[in-house]
């Protein structure tokens, strides 16, 4: 079965991150390991590094997940595409200081380009990030999108293309988010619907290069476009996913990470409810 956490903020320094998703008896969390809303970013110091690796080894979390800055847009202009280079680059070796074996990144925004042009500057980056970085054994989960705007990822055929220029890459992979999916149009609200969507996974990477769950409901109706997360079951999706993924084996020690509002149930209702529609 699939490990539940959520995100949990690394504010008082990242080995706090286990601190808190231990008292919310998190199997797995997500976390940003640096500011994600500046370039600028100072370097991990030892202490740093030992402080999280010691609370990693004192806590019963088996699985973290860093996710990048929301400033990294592979398919943005060329200052912007080189920032975000740089940006992977740097994050991938702080997770590999960290012994963070994941990393979700959003594919990319393509802007002026057209589909096909932003998917070929992805590629491109992507294929000089994993070069730079082939003694690092950190994979990048690239996130499945809702469409809202000219975000690429919303339709699993690019995640295809993407894998397929990068000749299968053993360090890429697939981060699932529900809410992003159903607002693509990908009806997952039923047993067959699910089943659908595993069976289109499959045929575009392989659902075993699914490397972890985001799970939210929806504010907004399938096929919206809206990138608009709410509480599991308060939503357009309802429960029924929820609990088949919790029941699915295909996904055992796979970290299932909330990113519902924090507000109203809160990640303990959330969290609650998982282990309900997971049996314990």
């Amino acid at each position: 079965m699939p490990l539940i956490g959520t995100h949990v903020s690394a504010a008082g320094g990242l080995h706090k991150t286990y601190e808190r998703a231990g008292d919310l008896n998190c199997e797995s969390m997500q976390l940003f390991t640096r500011n994600q809303r500046q370039w600028q970013v100072k370097t991990l110091s030892l202490q740093e590094i030992e402080d999280f690796y010691r609370a990693g080894a004192a806590s019963g979390i088996k699985n973290v997940v860093s996710h990048c800055s929301y400033l990294i847009n592979l398919a943005g202009s060329e200052d912007v595409r080189t920032r975000s280079e740089a940006a992977l680059i740097a994050e991938i070796e702080r997770c590999h200081q960290l012994s963070i074996e994941d990393i979700v990144l959003h594919p990319g925004f393509a802007g002026e380009y057209d589909e096909e042009t932003a998917l070929d500057r992805i590629a491109g980056s992507l294929a000089k990030i994993l070069d730079a970085t082939e003694s690092r054994t950190v994979r990048i989960l690239l996130e499945t999108m809702a469409g809202q705007g000219s975000a690429i990822g919303a339709d699993l055929r690019q995640f295809e293309k993407l894998f397929s220029c990068l000749d299968w890459h053993k360090r890429l992979g697939l981060c699932a988010d529900t809410c992003h999916l159903f607002a693509a149009g990908y009806d997952i609200r039923t047993d067959d619907g699910y089943e659908r969507l595993i069976s289109q996974i499959d045929n575009a990477v392989g659902y075993e290069r699914i490397g972890c769950w985001h799970l939210n409901d929806s504010k907004t109706e399938k096929g919206s476009r809206k990138d608009r997360h709410t509480h599991l079951g308060q939503g357009e999706i309802g429960l029924r996913p929820f609990s088949m993924l919790m029941e699915d084996e295909r996904f055992a020690q796979i970290p299932a990470i909330l990113e519902t509002p924090k507000d109203g149930a809160g990640d303990e209702g959330n969290l609650a409810m998982l282990r309900k529609l997971r049996g314990f």
